[in-house]
């Protein structure tokens, strides 16, 4: 797996209610996108990002973290069932555009390895 970008996922309970700390006293005020249980913002920059999540819209649980791995995602998968890593969600396209599965770490982490049509 070769990892092109890692944004950490953070549950919240209201996105709406959390953006004014993300984006007025962090500074993270480009929102990338809202689907209202999920909702990215960066800096002008680009350089700092974080997804705020209140639940997830098809797998079972949420990740820590989102991990792009661009077309490698169909081999990550492969190679995460060969080391016998637990599936917590399989690979799936999803409605919006992402093609992913949710893996957990062996120290208990879920992580949502994940591929955007943009890749």
């Amino acid at each position: 797996m070769e990892p092109t970008g890692i944004t950490p996922n953070l549950h919240v309970l209201d996105i709406a209610a959390a953006r004014d700390f993300y984006t007025g006293y962090l500074g993270l005020s480009v929102e990338d996108f809202d689907m209202g249980w999920v909702a990215r913002y960066r800096s002008p920059d680009g350089r700092a990002q974080i997804q705020l999540v209140t639940r997830d819209a098809t797998a079972p649980e949420l990740a820590a973290v989102s991990v792009r791995v661009g077309a490698g995602v169909d081999l990550a998968y492969a190679d995460a069932l060969r080391h016998g890593y637990e599936i917590v969600h399989p690979l799936t396209d999803e409605p919006w555009g992402l093609r992913r599965f949710l893996v957990r770490a062996p120290d208990g982490n879920v992580l949502n390895i994940v591929s955007h049509r943009d890749d």
